[in-house]
């Protein structure tokens, strides 16, 4: 049985891009993770330029179970 950290990496490897978000609205964070993760883009990268990176990254974390933050 693959580790976790093998199977993060064969993940990784198959998607061709990581989107990089800027969330402005926290409300925003957790459709858009679900969006990109049905789309095929399941690892995602939120920035912490804003006040609501962290909640973002919390929520998306807590409620998107098929998203790696």
């Amino acid at each position: 049985m693959p580790s976790k950290t093998e199977k993060l990496l064969s993940l990784l490897n198959g998607q061709p891009v990581i989107p990089v978000l800027k969330i402005s609205d926290v409300a925003d964070a957790v459709p858009l993770a679900r969006a990109l993760a049905r789309g095929g883009l399941p690892a995602i990268e939120i920035t912490l330029r804003t006040a609501d990176a962290l909640d973002a990254i919390r929520r998306v974390a807590g409620e998107v179970e098929e998203a790696i933050v």
